[in-house]
Parts: structure tokens; C-alpha cells; sequence
């Protein structure tokens, strides 16, 4: 029924789209002002626990394996044979997660600017903190940039950038230069995969996007649209970038014969998520 929200509803406003989004909450759990930025935790009435940062909706219990599984899993069955990774942000470790559920992985490295973030989902989202003590996993809590400049050359196989909205701590990851960084640091036939936003809301900052892979080396792009409900739009992407000049076909009959349980991901949404509406296809091809 249209109205407006009550006091216990939390909304998140997208002026620029008009639209908001909003979750009923039981009450604030935490709130830290990290040196970066403001991270909250509320328990929702029927979306589990439920973290905003300076004021944005970041993760949800009951969504938030949309975008951990099509963050992970479609880059990783899409290269022949994975076994470094490197994530960008990802500080609630769900990302961490999905790719150690791949047994073939010898070691993930995760760089977020802010370990406030990684202490308050280990404490209200720990599902998703599951694997932070693997051996194969390292996590590290510094500035991603500059530590994609420094990584060994030709030394990941996979970059996972699991990032804020380009701005704030995240806007340094949405350019050129982070790209460049990126393509020197992976091995030939490796993959950058980077949350897009909204494939409605935000077509412009998608294309610059892939300019910008493009002008920093990449090869080939391949954007890939999933549902993420309290995302703006509820509509979301991710976009891969190739260091080659064409993607491998993706391990279909691996993806199908996965040895560990997933929610969204199968071999038939990762290939469902590949067709792009014309409207998208049509945006593309004038880059």
C-alpha cells in the first residue's frame, strides 16, 4: 500500500533515479565510525541482518547470495584452469567464501581498505566469514589500489573487484589506471571481473566502464545481469574483461558437476546471464 514509511522502516533514497528502496527493522544492532566511513547493522523483520555504509545498502542475510555467487563462480567456471585470485574490497567475505568453495583454488587474497567492515560481518553476517580462516585464503586490510600496483607481474589468474559504488573509498577502482594495474597483474587468458551497477539505472557509468577496461588493454568484455533486490533497480551486473583476445569457452560440464551447493548459480543461469537485452547490446556497440 502506497504511503509513507513508517519509523522503524529504513529507505535508501536513489535521487537520481527517483526511487527508493526500503526494509523494515527491529532495531540498530551496531554502529562504528571506522576512519573511512560509517558502517551500520540492522535486524530486519524478515530480511535477516542488514549492513549500510555511510548511508548505502551493502549486504542482506536473506539476498546476499545472489551477488556472491555471480561474482565468483561465472569467472571462475569461465577460465580453463584458476587457481590465484585476488579480491578488491569484499570486506563482508561472502565473495571470499564462493571462490574457496572451487577445490582447484592454491590461494585468494583479499585487500580491503577497511577492517571494520570484515570485524561487524563476523559478528552479524558469520555465514558469510565461513572460510576466513582457509589456509589458502590471506586477508589483508589495506589500500587495494595501491596494492594491485605492487603485486607481482603476471601473477593472478582471476581479479575479483567486489567494490562500493565509485565514490568515497570506492572511486579509485572505476578508471584507467586501476585497470592498467590490473591487466599488468594478471597472466595471459586471466579475467577482471568488477560489480557494473544497475543495468537500468546506470547504463552511462557501465559504458564508461568498459571504455575504460578497453583503454587499458582488455581484450574482450562480457557484461552479466543477475536480480539483486536491494540493490537500486533490484536489477544488477558484473562485467569481465579478458587479458587475450577472447574468452575461453566457459567449463560447462565442470560448472554442472560443481562439488558444492549453490542457491542461484547452475550452468543454466550462468548462460541465461550472458544474453543481454538489445537496449544493453545497442549501448555497447556505440563504445
Amino acid at each position: 500500500m502506497a504511503g509513507l514509511p513508517t519509523p522503524n522502516w529504513l529507505t535508501e533514497i536513489h535521487q537520481d533515479a527517483g526511487s527508493a528502496f526500503s526494509l523494515q527493522t527491529v532495531k540498530l544492532l551496531a554502529e562504528v565510525q571506522s576512519p573511512f566511513q560509517l558502517v551500520q547493522v540492522f535486524e530486519t523483520t524478515d530480511w535477516g541482518n542488514f549492513m549500510i555504509i555511510d548511508g548505502c545498502t551493502m549486504v542482506s542475510t536473506r539476498d546476499n547470495f545472489l551477488y556472491h555467487e555471480m561474482m565468483t563462480h561465472p569467472a571462475l567456471f569461465g577460465h580453463a584452469n584458476p587457481q590465484h585470485v585476488a579480491i578488491i574490497g569484499g570486506g563482508d567475505c561472502g565473495t571470499l567464501r564462493e571462490v574457496l568453495r572451487h577445490p582447484d583454488i592454491k590461494s585468494v587474497t583479499q585487500i580491503d581498505i577497511d577492517e571494520q567492515v570484515t570485524i561487524m560481518a563476523r559478528q552479524y553476517f558469520p555465514e558469510l566469514c565461513e572460510s576466513n580462516d582457509d589456509p589458502r585464503a590471506t586477508l589483508l586490510f589495506d589500500d587495494g589500489i595501491q596494492w594491485m600496483k605492487d603485486v607481482a607481474p603476471e601473477s593472478l589468474d582471476i581479479i575479483i573487484v567486489d567494490s562500493t559504488d565509485p565514490i568515497g573509498p570506492g572511486e579509485g577502482l572505476f578508471n584507467r589506471a586501476f585497470y592498467q594495474s590490473c591487466l599488468a597483474a594478471l597472466k595471459p587468458g586471466g579475467v577482471l571481473v568488477q560489480q557494473s551497477e544497475s543495468p537500468l539505472l546506470h547504463v552511462d557509468l557501465l559504458c564508461q566502464m568498459r571504455q575504460a577496461m578497453s583503454d587499458a588493454g582488455f581484450g574482450a568484455l562480457q557484461t552479466l545481469q543477475f536480480p539483486q533486490p536491494i540493490y537500486p533497480s533490484g536489477w544488477w551486473s558484473c562485467t569481465h574483461a579478458v587479458k587475450g583476445t577472447e574468452f575461453a569457452e566457459p567449463r560447462w560440464q565442470d560448472a554442472q558437476n560443481r562439488p558444492f551447493d549453490s542457491l542461484y548459480y547452475s550452468e543454466q543461469t550462468h548462460q541465461g546471464a550472458m544474453a543481454l537485452p538489445p537496449y544493453l547490446l545497442k549501448a555497447f556497440a556505440a563504445e
